[in-house]
């Protein structure tokens, strides 16, 4: 899959913005500040539904308008599709592919892409909100209807712990409170798709996380990645880890023993301690967690290889061709060594878009197409 030409009106400090994109390399360049990750987070909203950046689509849309418009023509081989999307500062978005209304949840289908930035090093150091964030969004292009399944589970979850919050307040105890039990039975059977998905993710993941973090750290360190479920005991929310093995019981119902047991814990709280919003996503290097062992370089290492992974994956799985790889103002961050590792991995991709504040500081091999901005203006190749 190709970007060929990115437009924007009234999105983030552009007015009005058009750019032409080829396949290969393309290098946006300008000091920071001046709105060169603003179009890259353009192009990542189509396939992600959403900004790397902010958790609200509001600060998308400029100072003083209603409304941000995001258009790209995309290539798939011979075959163009044009995808709009309208962010609204209130009400919903709107989408149209090919001049043709369709539900913003169908723009994924066209567009795939992969953007690594320096805040993904929270994938790896912040809490487990952040790698859960990281799975489920990968799981969602890899199979979008787990778009809807992960939207009723919040839904429940919510509805749950309100009920749980009220109970409190009104003093009931646990055995009297059978509405719960209906609750409990759409939280288990939705969140059961969920863990099974994430399981699965971490499996798919395996190699190809290993093949990336040892193309980029030029070391095999063995990178592991496992699920610490809430539904085999502990809390991994509060870092009482326990990994996923061996239990006899389905996952079901385990799910389901485990909110038996804290059902008193979750009243006396007010939450819904047992669940995938409580799970965490453990990672490993050289047989140790990366939170709170790991170099600064190893963490850069795994992040990067998280996403590269995630690349290599939809590349494999996606009739779409190679997903876009976006690397957003990471070679500054970067030593000259995995620069140049990392250089040569993305070099492979149909299409790469590179953003930084220092031209010298991308490797020449991804400098084939250089865009310069400057103060939400666009100046392209022979522009005077």
């Amino acid at each position: 899959m190709i970007v060929e030409q990115l437009g924007l009106k009234d999105f983030r400090n552009y007015a009005v913005a058009d750019v032409s994109l080829s396949a290969g390399a393309n290098v946006f360049i300008g000091r920071n500040g001046q709105g060169k990750t603003n179009l890259v987070e353009a192009v990542a909203y189509l396939a992600m539904l959403g900004s790397h950046r902010v958790s609200h689509d509001a600060p998308m849309v400029r100072d003083g308008t209603d409304a941000a418009i995001v258009r790209a023509r995309l290539a798939h081989g011979e075959r163009t599709v044009l995808l709009e999307l309208q962010l609204n500062r209130q009400g919903a978005n709107k989408a149209r592919v090919n001049g043709v209304n369709v539900r913003t949840s169908e723009l994924p289908r066209y567009a795939q892409v992969v953007l690594f930035a320096p805040e993904d090093l929270q994938i790896v150091r912040g809490d487990p909100s952040a790698r859960r964030r990281f799975a489920d969004q990968l799981i969602v292009q890899r199979t979008p209807r787990m778009a809807a399944v992960l939207g009723d589970y919040d839904r429940v979850l919510r509805q749950r712990s309100a009920l749980l919050k009220s109970a409190r307040a009104r003093g009931v105890r646990g055995d009297a409170l059978s509405t719960l039990d209906v609750w409990d039975d759409k939280l288990v059977t939705l969140g059961t798709e969920v863990i099974e998905a994430r399981i699965a993710l971490a499996s798919a993941l395996s190699q190809p996380v290993a093949h990336a973090y040892e193309a980029i750290a030029g070391d095999d360190h063995r990178p592991r990645l496992t699920w610490a479920l809430s539904v085999g005991g502990g809390d991994p929310e509060e870092e009482d880890a326990i990994e996923t093995a061996g239990s006899a019981l389905p996952l079901a119902e385990q799910f389901r023993a485990s909110l038996a047991a804290r059902r008193s814990a979750e009243l006396e709280r007010g939450l819904t301690l047992v669940g995938p919003h409580r799970d965490d996503l453990v990672l490993e290097v050289r047989g140790l967690p990366v939170k709170g062992y790991a170099s600064h370089g190893e963490s850069w290492s795994i992040a990067l290889a998280l996403r590269l992974a995630s690349a290599e994956l939809l590349r494999a799985e996606s009739r779409l061709g190679d997903p876009v790889l976006i690397l957003d103002d990471v070679f500054a961050e970067l030593d000259t060594g995995r620069r140049a590792r990392l250089a040569e991995f993305a070099a492979g991709y149909e299409q790469v878009i590179v953003t930084s504040a220092v031209e010298e500081d991308v490797p020449p091999e991804l400098r084939a197409h250089v865009v310069r901005v400057e103060a939400g203006q666009i100046r392209e190749p022979g522009d005077e």
